[in-house]
């Protein structure tokens, strides 16, 4: 490696807006999030489902489209 090229890395925290702190390592500094894997849904289980058949069914009444019977998909 070249001498005096690189950026420095240093130790950096980085706060996420739940009041979750880690340590690591970075270029950049200490580092503010908005959500992490500690808060996250998807990562806690606590997932909200959203309605999707009701939005199909917005869709298909606004564009004048017919339903398909469930089984009959070939």
């Amino acid at each position: 490696m070249k001498p005096a090229i690189h950026p420095e890395y240093k130790t950096a925290m980085i706060h996420c807006a739940c009041g979750y702190v880690v340590e690591t390592r970075s270029t950049v500094g200490n580092i503010h999030v908005e959500i992490c894997s500690n808060c996250h849904p998807f990562f806690t289980g606590k997932q909200k489902l959203l309605d999707s058949a009701g939005r199909v069914e917005k869709f298909r009444r606004k564009y004048g489209l017919k339903t398909e019977p469930a089984g009959d998909r070939g």
